[in-house]
């Protein structure tokens, strides 16, 4: 009888790790091209984006301000959006999107399961 029950829950504990790395790979799979289009999106805008900062540094260069006092200010505002942004992305950042969901459930059961078994 505990041969028939450590043989089951090996069995079992084997399906759940199988079970874990098809959903992991499932999740990840389905970020993959979002994240490439997020990345690529990235660099198409950080090049617009430096365009318009020399724009604005040579305007300012142009009004009259000095070419290094111009480049700081430049600088020091892309730098305050950089942050907000960046503190806004890690603020809405959800690792629990990749938790997979259906294997811990599964986990719950199969241990109330086993604690039937053993009694």
């Amino acid at each position: 009888m505990f041969a028939d029950l450590n043989r089951e829950t090996r069995m079992l504990i084997q399906q759940q790790l199988q079970l874990a790395k098809m959903e992991l790979s499932q999740n990840a799979r389905r970020m993959i091209p979002s994240l490439t289009m997020v990345v690529a999106g990235g660099l198409i805008a950080y090049g617009g984006l430096l365009a318009i900062l020399a724009g604005a540094v040579l305007g300012l260069i142009a009004i009259g301000l000095a070419p290094w006092a111009a480049a700081l200010l430049g600088g020091l505002v892309i730098a305050g959006i950089g942050y907000g942004l960046l503190r806004a992305g890690l603020s809405s950042f959800r690792p629990q999107d990749l938790t997979p969901r259906q294997t811990i459930e599964t986990l719950k059961e199969d241990a109330r399961w086993l604690k039937a078994q053993t009694r």
